[in-house]
């Protein structure tokens, strides 16, 4: 298949695939405090690339070393744990729906700090996506005034780790086997969240009691095996043969899939919440066109 047909069925799969996530974590939580969540997560995920890519870890070159350990912390160690925290107080589909600032802080990351430059549209873009995200917080807090949106931070600390995670694996790691970049990336993490899961309380009897651990632990197995592992693998082949600013436009289709799961779920959903979508998602298509 040619790479630009490639990228687009990548971008597509990638869409449902971490759409889904958000509901996923919001069931997960149901059993898990947000640290046992992100470690697990991890460790599950580590479990699953392990077995089929351990053996790669030594073509990483040292060199190389310190990207990978940085676009593993970055994009999905700190990430793991955020997302976790803030839909302990935010819906699942708003969380979806400001992760699509993912592109605009591509853009953002891209020009101040790897010197990438920026048309006026991509500006006008992001000034758009995040009236739009100013818009959705403040009509959600009003919506939902028992959430707490301050927990929005969170969301909008990954989308940086996130967009700065895809401009060093387009700068740096470009060369790097997909598959070797996730393995190494879990490498570097799964160890700190072995510990961060041994001091959590989860191995304490009451815990491991609780009927509602199984049921949260495969929701997990889930996420962990297909929203991260599969994913992750799928989307250093997207960063590969695609830009930057289009590989972190999954977040396009995501919103749709995460609010179909949302609603489904009992969330409510406003319709200025979605003029607000449509909004953020303005500023991230006229970001994305750099002409």
């Amino acid at each position: 298949m040619a790479g630009n047909s490639l990228k687009w069925v990548y971008l597509i799969v990638l869409s449902l695939i971490w759409g889904s996530s958000f509901i996923l974590i919001k069931k997960g939580l149901i059993g898990l405090t947000p640290v046992q969540l992100g470690a697990i997560r991890i460790i599950f995920t580590a479990f699953f690339l392990f077995i089929v890519g351990f053996k790669r870890i030594k073509t990483i070159k040292l060199r190389e070393w310190k990207w990978v350990i940085l676009t593993g912390l970055l994009g999905t160690f700190f990430p793991a744990f955020f997302f976790a925290f803030a839909e302990t107080e935010i819906d699942s589909s708003v969380a979806s729906i400001l992760n699509s600032l993912v592109p605009l802080n591509t853009i953002v990351l891209g020009f101040v700090v790897f010197k990438i430059k920026s048309t006026k549209r991509q500006v006008l873009g992001v000034f758009i996506g995040l009236t739009g995200t100013l818009l959705l917080v403040l009509n959600g807090a009003s919506v939902n005034p028992n959430q707490n949106y301050l927990f929005v931070t969170f969301i909008i600390a990954a989308t940086l780790m996130y967009a700065a995670s895809v401009n060093i694996l387009k700068r740096y790691l470009q060369h790097v086997n997909a598959l070797t970049i996730a393995v190494g990336n879990f490498a570097a993490i799964v160890v700190p969240a072995l510990l961060i899961l041994a001091f959590s309380g989860f191995f304490k009897a009451e815990a491991l009691a609780a009927p509602t651990l199984k049921p949260a632990l495969l929701y997990m197995l889930i996420l962990s095996l297909f929203g991260t592992a599969i994913a992750k693998v799928m989307f250093n082949k997207l960063v590969h043969i695609a830009t930057p600013v289009f590989a972190s436009s999954v977040t396009y289709l995501m919103p749709i899939i995460a609010v179909f799961w949302g609603i489904l779920d009992g969330e409510r959903f406003e319709f200025i919440q979605g003029i607000a979508a449509l909004v953020i998602l303005l500023g991230v298509y006229l970001a994305h066109k750099r002409k």
